[in-house]
């Protein structure tokens, strides 16, 4: 992709996602999301009503009167979201990739914590980690970051999402927001992702195909696993064939589910031809 056609599609999706989320996600976003705990503000005198437990004795002690502290949500966050960036992210049956789907979701998720005035950092892996980008705010860093899921290009291809959620457990020291968004074609993850939801704020995004449900009946086919390299001729046309197909997908579906449902982790299934800010703004009013 040439230098301009890259300008060209980020500011695309540039315009196309930061008004979305000042119009749609802003409010349902700010709810969503509280901070990480309260911050002193202020000593004011002590009024009818006021918790007893705030009271500043020291102050009172000096003033020979009560005197309580005031204290204020701490509502600057940090936002961290982990994408998958496998070859299985190549694939796409409608008008999009899996991938580009992913760089708007992520696009509208990061427009989203800088109108909230938080940061926001991203974590790229495949079976590896391929690329962290350090949390920071401003239009700027948002941009770069959709640059680099436009066009960044992993050294690896399978998808493991146990590494990324083990690299933000021990890169991110302080409570953060984070996403995680994975099509979720991978082994078992379980146990990552229950010790990083204990010290973050974890959500999923599950991407996916619709292809990647029903196989469609088109006779004789070449297929690529784009994360093995692996070709095999598959004939669509047999209903067991297109039957194991199905039931393997809905398998790996509710074992997916079974998994964020033990971490007790929020889950939202998206498919790649449909909207995606209905689920999101469905997952933001559920918390």
């Amino acid at each position: 992709m040439e230098t301009s056609d890259i300008l060209k599609k980020v500011r695309k999706i540039e315009i196309k996602t930061r008004g979305l989320s000042n119009h749609l996600f802003a409010g349902e976003y700010h709810s969503a999301f509280k901070g990480r705990g309260m911050s002193f503000s202020e000593v004011r005198e002590y009024q009818y009503g006021d918790d007893v437990r705030n009271i500043d004795w020291n102050v009172t002690a000096r003033f020979d009167k009560p005197y309580i502290k005031v204290f204020e949500e701490e509502r600057e966050l940090t936002v961290i979201i982990l994408v998958d960036v496998s070859g299985s992210l190549d694939f796409g049956s409608g008008e999009m990739s899996k991938r580009d789907f992913v760089t708007e979701i992520a696009a509208c998720l990061s427009f989203s914590a800088i109108t909230n005035n938080d940061k926001i950092g991203v974590i790229l892996f495949s079976d590896k980690i391929e690329k962290f980008i350090p949390p920071k705010k401003g239009r700027s860093h948002i941009l770069r970051i959709i640059r680099e899921l436009l066009t960044f290009q992993p050294t690896g291809k399978g998808t493991n999402p146990a590494l990324a959620l083990e690299y933000l457990t021990s890169a991110i020291k302080k409570r953060s927001t984070a996403f995680l968004i994975s099509d979720f074609i991978c082994p078992d993850f379980s146990d990552a992702l229950r010790i990083a939801s204990h010290k973050h704020d974890l959500m999923a995004l599950n991407v996916y195909d619709p292809r990647e449900m029903e196989m469609p009946n088109v006779g004789l086919v070449n297929m690529l696993d784009s994360e093995t390299g692996e070709i095999r001729l598959v004939d669509t046309s047999s209903s067991e064939v297109r039957e194991h197909f199905r039931q393997t997908a809905l398998k790996r579906q509710e074992e997916n589910e079974n998994i964020f449902r033990r971490a007790g982790v929020d889950c939202s299934k998206i498919a790649d031809n449909e909207d995606y800010v209905k689920p999101l703004i469905k997952l933001f009013k559920s918390r």
